[in-house]
């Protein structure tokens, strides 16, 4: 606790006084959902894309290390589904042939 970190964050346990990592954190996950499949139902499609935004003002209060662990997730599972999707389209483009 209270121990400095990087930049602007000084302290893990407290909230970014510049919410920066809430922001962040937002856009991570709304490229997160454009990379999945899109739900069949229409409503839940609203939902989803509407949860980056909630988690976005709910993830401004949260410490700061909370906030930097879901980044940190989110982004390697966006380089994940990125990968995965991409070798699948390899595949398919080679069966193609």
């Amino acid at each position: 606790r209270q121990a400095p970190w990087i930049l602007w964050i000084k302290d893990l346990s407290v909230m970014d006084p510049y919410y920066v990592l809430p922001v962040i954190m937002g856009g991570s996950m709304f490229i997160q959902q454009k990379l999945n499949p899109a739900p069949p139902d229409p409503m839940q499609a609203k939902l989803m894309m509407a949860l980056p935004f909630v988690f976005t003002v709910m993830f401004a209060f949260f410490p700061s290390g909370l906030v930097l662990y879901w980044v940190a997730n989110n982004a390697l599972s966006i380089a994940q589904q990125w990968i995965i999707t991409k070798r699948i389209e390899d595949q398919a483009a080679a069966v193609k042939k």
